[in-house]
């Protein structure tokens, strides 16, 4: 069975994205980390929400733009909308229901991690009970403003039991699982 894995890079006061979905922030903190190297290698399929996958790349003029992990992984990817573009990207599949857009992403990763891309998506994941892990990397800067790692008003704690973290030089990652 696959594992429903939220990866992200966040600011030290919480934010994974600028205003308005900005992710210009995060090129200059874009470094080899071997704890999401070896989690990337790992990675079968993406469940990505419709901001995420309209929004900014933090690779803009770098070799691997528009490419998932900056060209450092490549394969299916499923896209939760209600608005589907005209035309599909190669390997993109959109689907409206979050219920079948988790299925799918799990039949396609066939055991390997489904990797969530998007804030509103992965607390769609815990609110639903289907979010596996969380791996987080702090990013050593301060926003101010903009996307927030969980936004959930009124929800019920989620309790989380650390199972690795790395160390300096790279930036501080920590892998969680959902205890339930």
């Amino acid at each position: 069975m696959s594992t429903l894995l939220y990866s992200v890079t966040m600011s030290l006061d919480g934010f994974i994205a600028g205003p308005g979905g900005d992710m210009a922030w995060l090129t200059e903190h874009l470094a080899p980390n071997p704890l999401v190297e070896e989690l990337i290698s790992e990675v079968g399929a993406l469940l990505v929400g419709n901001r995420t996958f309209r929004g900014s790349d933090p690779y803009e003029g770098m070799e691997g733009e528009g490419e998932a992990f900056g060209g450092g992984w490549s394969g299916p990817q499923f896209v939760v909308t209600h608005n589907p573009p005209a035309k599909s990207p190669p390997g993109h599949t959109f689907v409206s229901d979050f219920d079948e857009a988790v299925a799918l992403a799990k039949e396609a990763a066939g055991g390997s991690y489904v990797n969530v891309l998007g804030a509103d998506i992965a607390r769609q994941c815990v609110e639903a009970g289907v979010l596996d892990e969380i791996l987080v990397s702090l990013a050593p800067v301060m926003l101010g403003d903009g996307v927030r790692l969980f936004e959930r008003r009124g929800g019920a704690p989620v309790r989380l039991e650390r199972l690795a973290q790395s160390e300096m030089p790279h930036p501080t990652t920590v892998r969680l699982r959902v205890v339930r």
